[in-house]
């Protein structure tokens, strides 16, 4: 599994970082969700099911 978040189309509302906070956080200089174990974890497809904007994919 091979997480990723497209910076362009995210908004930045936190709701995966909450979910996952093991894969994602919150990027504040940028206001947008970043990756932090590009691996995964369990939980990532909840929380890319979760985003708003649709914009975390897992490959």
């Amino acid at each position: 599994m091979i997480v990723r978040i497209e910076e362009d189309e995210c908004i930045g509302c936190g709701v995966c970082a909450q979910i996952c906070p093991e894969v994602f956080a919150l990027d504040e200089e940028l206001g947008k969700a970043k990756v932090l174990n590009r691996e995964g974890s369990p939980c990532v497809q909840e929380a890319a099911d979760s985003c708003p904007v649709s914009c975390i994919k897992v490959d």
